[in-house]
């Protein structure tokens, strides 16, 4: 419980049918487990401490009154666990007897929560014992505690605000306005439902997909815990089917059939961030709020912290996104060229990743327009630091596309230009490296002016995050398919290009995948690349890890260092990761102009630095904030 994260427990206990103290051991058993993995939540199945399938049982004054010992013995046996924990009883409010959710911490009873809708169809006849949930709001007296008896009830955290839990009750989730659409608008971003959902074929599938339509509907972490082994066999089967899913992600699930503990850890934060960046999301009613207590404390986080947050780590779903991407890519210049009547494109091909993938967008989309590709025009442009293995990739991948290769040599017009404004030519400064790249962007306009072209940008998102781009050179185009694919992406969608494409081009495009990121404006060292951009910048892949969680989810320097940490263990030392993170932000804060004025290009991913899409920030912003936490680190 830090930094948003908080350890969530969806538990199936042992138990035995009407065995009341035997059911409030085991889930005290079960608490102290969750407790010791350490969550702070915990929910377990509807009616747990008597068992669901008591039938005319529910009418015992005795069931009812062990129901209530039962809970007392919970209460006693979890007082001392840092842990806010969700139990099912009977509870009895006048001549109304209730299905209920009895939240617990440290000893109290903070809230029963009623079943608002009662199933009375197929196998299910609680009707026969249970009043609906829907409108009661009482005041009870049980174990002793005066407690609060209603469905329209919250329970927020003292110590961390974004953790705000809501409660229903099985049948609640399988209506068709489920009470938790009113406890989320409400501010509940943790959602626990107590639940007894008997087995039969193909209901694990469904209800695994309204476990996770539901966490992704409301922006929220949804934990289901299920009646399993020790249920009445007499009509119905029991498989204890514990899911935890947070926003469309199903993250634990127990195998069925054998009453186990679904643990892992959810982010309220990130909940909370994408609850903000949506004013689809409107606040609902003021529901009662009940506050409780747990202390902050940090554990190694029990969730998988991906590397590449941009890539999928499932190969068949990294095609289908590749493929995806791609269309997207193809599909915004394809309306672009058929909007100003172009049938031509122009785009500098440097033989490195970045403008390969620029072709490889241009061939898809000159194909879907049934244009020729002899339309596209390739300009290679060699200057000072081009090396005989971009050149020859340049041209390699030229050929092997079928479009028209031209070569426009830099040097003369660049050294002239030294000449006029006075620059050494033995003075490898930043006026010596821009130079040469707003030449080549002058030629690149100039003959697509020429020949009635567009000219098509190669830079990419983490290359403008950096702002490692030349002002009104490599930084401008007249349409730019690559603005919002980050470098780690760039390299997954060519070697996906270079997989299902034939020989020679194959080869040629996984030798621009072996070649190093190079903006190849230093002369070469021994004909090789002396200038390597992860050299100077720092890696892409920690580059592209902090774009996407300070921009996606607005998070603070020390969460994305910590995030850091867990994706890359073993690959970066945490020096390296400060040192690059810092980097990272006074470079983000710094370029910000140069992204204010981006031609157009676009979107296909959830994070872009357009000034008319995602990314809206002024130049002049101080990064001292963020730069003051990451120096504290």
């Amino acid at each position: 419980m830090i930094d948003g994260f908080v350890r969530i427990a969806a538990i199936t206990p042992d138990l035995r049918v009407a065995d009341c103290a035997g059911n409030a051991a085991e889930t005290v058993r079960a608490a102290q487990r969750a407790a010791q993995a350490g969550a702070s939540v915990a929910v377990f199945p509807e009616l747990g401490l008597t068992g669901y399938t008591c039938g005319d049982l529910f009418l015992q004054d005795a069931l009812v009154r062990g129901a209530q010992e039962a809970l007392s013995a919970v209460l006693a046996g979890t007082a001392g666990l840092d842990l806010l924990l969700a139990v099912g009883l009977p509870v009895r409010c006048g001549a109304a007897l209730y299905n209920c959710a009895a939240v617990l911490c440290a000893g109290r009873i903070l809230g029963l929560v009623p079943k608002t809708h009662i199933p009375n169809y197929g196998e299910f006849y609680e009707l026969r014992h249970f009043a609906p949930g829907e409108g009661v709001d009482e005041e009870v007296e049980l174990c002793g505690q005066r407690v609060r008896l209603c469905a329209r009830q919250l329970f927020a955290c003292k110590e961390m605000p974004d953790l705000v839990v809501g409660v229903e009750i099985c049948e609640d989730l399988w209506v068709p306005a489920p009470p938790s659409e009113a406890l989320a608008l409400s501010g509940a971003t943790v959602l626990l439902n107590l639940s007894a959902s008997d087995e039969i074929i193909g209901k694990a599938a469904y209800r695994r997909s309204l476990v996770q339509g539901q966490s992704g509907r409301l922006l929220c972490a949804y934990a289901y815990a299920d009646a399993g082994r020790g249920e009445s066999t007499q009509d119905m089967v029991f498989a204890g089917h514990d899911l935890i899913a947070e926003n469309g992600t199903i993250l634990a699930e127990t195998k069925r059939f054998r009453n186990e503990m679904a643990v892992c850890d959810v982010d309220v934060q990130r909940l909370a961030a994408d609850r903000r960046r949506s004013n689809t999301f409107a606040p609902g009613a003021a529901l009662l709020r009940t506050a409780f207590s747990l202390p902050l404390r940090e554990l190694s986080l029990l969730r998988e912290i991906s590397p590449t947050p941009f890539v999928p780590q499932s190969q068949a779903h990294l095609a289908e996104r590749c493929e995806e991407i791609l269309a997207l890519q193809a599909g915004g210049l394809v309306t672009r060229l058929k909007h100003t009547g172009i049938r031509r494109a122009v785009v500098g091909l440097s033989g490195g990743l970045d403008s390969t993938l620029a072709l490889i967008v241009m061939a898809h989309a000159f194909d879907d327009l049934n244009l020729p590709r002899s339309g596209i025009l390739a300009v290679t442009m060699p200057g000072f630091g081009t090396t005989s293995r971009t050149r020859g990739n340049a041209e390699k991948l030229a050929e092997a596309y079928g479009v028209e290769l031209r070569t426009v040599s830099i040097s003369k017009a660049v050294e002239q230009h030294f000449a006029d404004i006075g620059q050494n030519m033995n003075d490898h400064d930043v006026t010596y490296e821009n130079s040469q790249a707003r030449e080549r962007t002058q030629v690149l306009m100039d003959i697509a002016n020429k020949i009635g072209g567009l000219v098509v940008g190669t830079g990419d998102l983490s290359e403008l995050a950096l702002g490692w781009a030349t002002y009104n050179g490599d930084h401008m185009s007249m349409y730019a398919v690559n603005c919002s694919i980050p470098k780690t992406l760039v390299r997954h969608l060519t070697a996906f290009e270079a997989a299902r494409s034939p020989e020679p081009l194959k080869s040629v495009l996984l030798d621009v995948l072996g070649t190093p990121v190079s903006p190849e404006l230093l002369p070469p060292t021994k004909g090789e690349i002396s200038q390597k951009t992860e050299d100077i910048v720092g890696p892409y892949e920690l580059h592209d890890f902090f774009l996407y969680y300070l921009l996606r989810f607005g998070f603070s320097p020390r969460k994305i260092y910590r995030l850091c940490r867990a994706a890359m263990q073993g690959r970066y030392s945490d020096e390296e990761i400060k040192k690059w993170l810092r980097t990272f932000l006074r470079r983000f804060f710094s370029q910000q102009f140069k992204r204010s004025c981006l031609p157009d290009g676009p979107k296909v991913g959830s994070v872009t630095l357009s000034p008319r899409g995602d990314w809206r920030m002024p130049s002049d912003a101080s990064a001292a904030l963020w730069l003051r936490e990451a120096e504290s680190l």
